[in-house]
């Protein structure tokens, strides 16, 4: 009988690099690379407002798996970076939706510290005094004003209608979720909804604000939501399909 026991010990995990380089037509594409452990497959997505595509494994995953399943789907990849929309710099000349109406930026560094929406040459400008470098930032903060502008009553109107109260209204920009309901009661709204159409705006509070009275998406959550705002198949079909190019803006 021996004396002594062995043990082989567990082999060591393979590290997994941060990312992978993929070549694709239009030039070379970074892709990061992320472990999951409650992932059951390798999947490939590109997240709303980023510049990089992810790619997950799941805990168990081999990167050499991971990279054969990040070739077969280029072509995917490839063709969701056309679509993709350009940036649009918060800067003079630049155009910009307002209400899903396009407004042309204009510096005006002979005034100070201020915006205001002019008519120039028949068409709405977004006009922006002050120095070139705090440009971006005063328009930014002037959207985040109009949007609490108009989302505030909004709130006050669907939550009088489904006899409910919001505890709080804040505004954010989050690229996951265009709003959010907390169970006490508070109200988070992406400030970039102000740029689309009033209709996506008025569909997104009604959404919200049902769920003060149902935190699901059951069906009555969604017969809560018809209850106050009637034209929301239109606001979320709008949000589906244009909401990620909201993102391209500032």
């Amino acid at each position: 009988m021996s004396l002594f026991a062995f043990t082989r010990s567990p082999p060591a995990p393979r590290a997994v690099p941060s990312h992978v380089d993929l070549d694709l037509p239009d030039g070379p594409v970074r892709v990061a690379v992320k472990v999951e452990p409650r992932a059951r497959r390798y999947s490939l997505r590109l997240p709303t407002g980023s510049d990089e595509p992810v790619l997950t494994l799941p805990k168990s995953g081999r990167i050499g798996e991971a990279v054969a399943f990040l070739e077969r789907h280029r072509g995917w990849l490839a063709e969701r970076l056309a679509r993709r929309p350009g940036k649009v710099a918060f800067a003079h000349g630049a155009v910009v939706p307002l209400r899903g109406l396009d407004h042309r930026i204009f510096h005006r560094p002979d005034r100070r510290g201020t915006v205001w929406i002019d008519e120039i040459g028949g068409s709405p400008h977004l006009c922006v005094a002050g120095a070139e470098e705090h440009l971006a930032r005063r328009l930014t903060d002037f959207l985040r004003r109009e949007a609490r502008r108009d989302i505030e009553p909004a709130v006050a109107l669907h939550a009088g209608r489904l006899g409910v109260r919001a505890s709080a209204v804040r505004l954010k920009d989050t690229v996951s979720r265009w709003g959010s309901c907390t169970a006490a009661g508070e109200l988070s709204f992406s400030w970039r909804v102000i740029l689309a159409p009033p209709f996506v705006l008025d569909y997104l509070v009604a959404h919200e604000v049902a769920h003060l009275r149902e935190m699901n998406h059951s069906a009555r959550f969604w017969r809560c939501v018809a209850e106050t705002c009637p034209d929301m198949e239109r606001g979320r079909l709008w949000l589906k399909r244009h909401g990620a190019g909201l993102h391209a803006y500032g």
